[in-house]
C-alpha cells in the first residue's frame, strides 16, 4: 500500500473556535473556490476557445432552466458548507476539517453533496457559456475528486471518527442521493 505521510500532515481538524469564526472561514473559502472554478478558469478557457475558432457549445437546455440548476446546485453548496462549519465545527477544507462528524441535512442522503453540488455548479457555468473546454473539466474535476480527493479524505475520517464514520459510509452512497434519510 502507498504511503501518504503529506495526506496525514493535509488533513488536519480544526482548531477550537466558534461558530460564527467557522462560519466566516467557510464563506470566503466559498467565495475564493466559486471565483475561480466558476468565474476565473471558465471564462480563461471560453477565451483560448474562441481564440482557436472552436464553435460553441449548443444545448437544448434553456437558459432559465440552467440558471434555476445553478442556483439550486448552489444553495445545496451552501447549506453543505454551512453544517461543516456550525454543525462540524470546522470547514470543508482539509487542513481545517470539521471536529465532529456531519451526517444531517444532505449528508443525511448522500456522502458528498459539496461534491455534486460543485461538478453541477460547474456544468451550468459551462454550458450558460456555451463552452466546450470548460464543460471538459467536469469529468476531470470528478477523476481528480473521485480518485485522488475522496480516498485521502475517507481515510481520514475513518481514523478520526472510526466506527461511526465506516457506518455512515456502509449506508450512505457517495454520489446518488438515497430516498431515506440515514439515522446515526
Amino acid at each position: 500500500m502507498m504511503e501518504f505521510r503529506w495526506a496525514d500532515r493535509t488533513f488536519r481538524q480544526a482548531r477550537d473556535a466558534s461558530p460564527l469564526w467557522n462560519l466566516a472561514k467557510t464563506l470566503g473559502q466559498v467565495a475564493v473556490f466559486w471565483t475561480v472554478f466558476l468565474v476565473i478558469i471558465p471564462v480563461g478557457l471560453l477565451r483560448i476557445e474562441r481564440a482557436l475558432g472552436v464553435a460553441p457549445l449548443v444545448t437544448p437546455v434553456g437558459r432559465p432552466v440552467l440558471w434555476c440548476i445553478l442556483v439550486a446546485a448552489s444553495a445545496l453548496g451552501l447549506t453543505s458548507g454551512v453544517l461543516m462549519a456550525v454543525q462540524g465545527a470546522g470547514t470543508p477544507l482539509p487542513f481545517d476539517a470539521p471536529r465532529r462528524l456531519v451526517v444531517r441535512g444532505p449528508y443525511r442522503y448522500v456522502r458528498n453533496p459539496m461534491a455534486i453540488a460543485g461538478l453541477t455548479q460547474g456544468a451550468c457555468v459551462a454550458l450558460l457559456l456555451q463552452s466546450w473546454f470548460a464543460l471538459a473539466m467536469i469529468p476531470a474535476g470528478f477523476v481528480v475528486w473521485n480518485y485522488g480527493v475522496r480516498p485521502l479524505e475517507e481515510r481520514h475520517l475513518e481514523l478520526v471518527f472510526g466506527e461511526e464514520f465506516r457506518r455512515y459510509k456502509g449506508e450512505v452512497r457517495c454520489w446518488i442521493p438515497g430516498f431515506r434519510a440515514w439515522k446515526r
